[in-house]
C-alpha cells in the first residue's frame, strides 16, 4: 500500500492526516487519488466504511488549494442524497480544508435558508449540498455554479433510488462542461450509468468491492421468530451491550418501537424523515456518544448513519429490496471492523426474505429463536431488559375550580 505522500497530496494535507491519526490510505483512497489528483473523471465503487469520503474529499481540496472563491460562487461541489450524510462529509473534510486555508459549508433542507445564503455570500470554496436545497439556492440567485471546477457525487445509486436524478442533472448542467467529475456509487448500472454517459468524460473506473457489497467481516443471520414473541425478542436484543441500529419500515413504526423499548428500560432514539433536522442531529449525536445505545431508523435515514463501532444491525422489518438490505447492513463492519446483521423473519415472510437475501448476494444462517433462547444470546448478545420504564408519567393537569355563576337579574315588572 503506498503512503499518502506517494499519492501526491500537498504537504499541508499530509501534516493534517498525520495529526488526525491517518497513517496510511485505505484501498479505495490508494486506488482513486492518483487519477483524481491528475484531473481525470472517475467512477469509484467501494463498500460503505471503506474511506470513500476522504477518497473524493482530499482530491477536491487538493485541486482547489491556493485560490479563493468569489461570493456566491463555490469552486468545489459535493452532492449527497441526505442531510445526515452532508453532516458526515462536512465533519470529515473541515480539518483538512482548514489545513489548506479553504472554507467549506453545507446547504441542506431543514436548516435556515438565510443563514446558508449569508455563508455563500461570504465565499465558500467547497459546497456540500443535497440536491433539493441547492436547487432552491440556484432558483433564488443566492448561489451560482459557473466557477465549479470539480464536482463529487456521493452515493449516486441512492440519489437514483430517492428520485433525485432530475435535480442532479439540472445542477450538473449549470457547472462548466469541462469541469472534473468524480462519481461514487455502490452500483454503476441503470440510471447511474445514464448519468455517467452524459456527464463524465472518458472516466477511469476504480472498484474495490463486488457489486453485491458483500463484506468478509460481516455475519448474516435470519432469525425465525413467532409473531407473538417478536416484540419480546427485539427488546432482549436491544438490551445487549454495544451500539445497535434497528431498522423498521415506517416512521410511525420507529416511534412506536422507541416507545416500547423505553418502556422496557432501554434508552433508544428514533431517526426518520418526519423529524426536524435538529432532532435528527441530536439523535445521531446521542447515539454516537453512547448516551443512547440503540437507534431505530427507517430506510430514508439509512444512508446517513456513519457511526463507528456499530456491532449489530437488526432488520426488525425485513427490507423490501436487496439494495435496501445492503444499505442497512453497511452501517456495521465499517473500515475493516467486524459486525453482525440479523433479520427478524416471521412465518409468512420466509419465502420473500430468502429470495431477497439471495438477490443481495448474502449467505445467511437460519436459526429459530425465542425469548431467552441460548441461540439468540449467542448470535446477538441479547439479555433481559431491566423493565424499569424510562417514560415519565404524564403530569396530572390541575383542575380549574368552577367559578360561581353570577345571580340572574330579574327585570322589573
Amino acid at each position: 500500500m503506498p503512503t499518502f505522500a506517494a499519492l501526491g497530496l500537498p504537504e499541508p494535507l499530509l501534516r493534517a492526516l498525520t495529526a488526525h491519526g491517518f497513517t496510511e490510505p485505505f484501498p479505495i483512497q490508494a486506488a482513486t487519488l492518483p487519477d483524481a489528483l491528475a484531473g481525470r473523471d472517475l467512477l469509484g465503487r467501494g463498500q460503505t466504511g471503506s474511506g470513500k469520503t476522504l477518497a473524493f474529499g482530499l482530491a477536491v481540496l487538493a485541486r482547489l488549494a491556493g485560490e479563493r472563491s468569489r461570493p456566491r460562487r463555490p469552486r468545489g461541489l459535493v452532492l449527497v442524497p441526505t442531510r445526515e450524510l452532508a453532516t458526515q462529509v462536512m465533519d470529515a473534510l473541515q480539518p483538512f480544508a482548514k489545513a489548506l486555508g479553504l472554507s467549506a459549508a453545507a446547504v441542506v433542507g431543514g436548516m435556515s435558508f438565510n443563514r446558508q445564503s449569508s455563508e455563500l455570500q461570504r465565499g465558500v470554496d467547497v459546497l456540500v449540498a443535497t440536491p433539493g436545497r441547492l436547487a432552491d439556492h440556484l432558483d433564488q440567485g443566492t448561489c451560482a455554479l459557473g466557477d465549479v471546477t470539480i464536482t463529487a457525487i456521493d452515493e449516486a445509486d441512492r440519489m437514483a433510488d430517492m428520485g433525485f436524478l432530475p435535480q442532479v442533472r439540472r445542477i450538473l448542467d449549470q457547472t462548466p462542461s469541462d469541469g472534473q467529475r468524480l462519481l461514487f456509487s455502490a452500483t454503476l448500472d441503470g440510471d447511474v450509468r445514464t448519468l455517467v454517459l452524459r456527464y463524465l468524460t472518458d472516466p477511469v473506473t476504480r472498484s474495490i468491492a463486488p457489486p453485491t457489497g458483500a463484506v468478509a467481516t460481516m455475519e448474516h443471520h435470519l432469525l425465525h421468530v413467532d409473531e407473538l414473541a417478536k416484540n419480546r425478542v427485539v427488546a432482549e436484543i436491544a438490551a445487549r451491550e454495544g451500539r445497535t441500529i434497528m431498522f423498521v419500515r415506517t416512521k410511525h413504526g420507529a416511534d412506536r418501537l422507541v416507545k416500547q423499548l423505553r418502556r422496557d428500560g432501554i434508552d433508544a432514539a428514533a431517526l426518520h424523515g418526519g423529524k426536524a433536522q435538529n432532532a435528527r442531529n441530536r439523535a445521531i449525536a446521542a447515539f454516537r456518544d453512547g448516551v443512547k445505545p440503540v437507534l431505530v431508523a427507517t430506510d430514508v435515514a439509512a444512508r446517513g448513519i456513519h457511526v463507528d463501532d456499530v456491532s449489530l444491525v437488526v432488520h426488525v422489518d425485513p427490507p423490501a429490496e436487496p439494495k435496501d438490505y445492503l444499505h442497512r447492513a453497511g452501517r456495521t463492519a465499517r473500515a475493516g471492523e467486524s459486525g453482525t446483521v440479523v433479520t427478524m423473519v416471521t412465518t409468512g415472510q420466509r419465502r420473500d426474505v430468502d429470495e431477497m437475501t439471495r438477490k443481495a448476494g448474502v449467505r445467511a444462517r437460519t436459526t429459530d429463536v425465542a425469548p431467552g433462547a441460548p441461540a439468540l444470546v449467542g448470535i446477538t448478545g441479547a439479555r433481559p431488559p431491566s423493565g424499569v420504564s424510562l417514560i415519565e408519567p404524564a403530569r396530572p393537569q390541575p383542575q380549574r375550580s368552577a367559578r360561581p355563576k353570577p345571580p340572574r337579574r330579574r327585570r322589573a315588572a
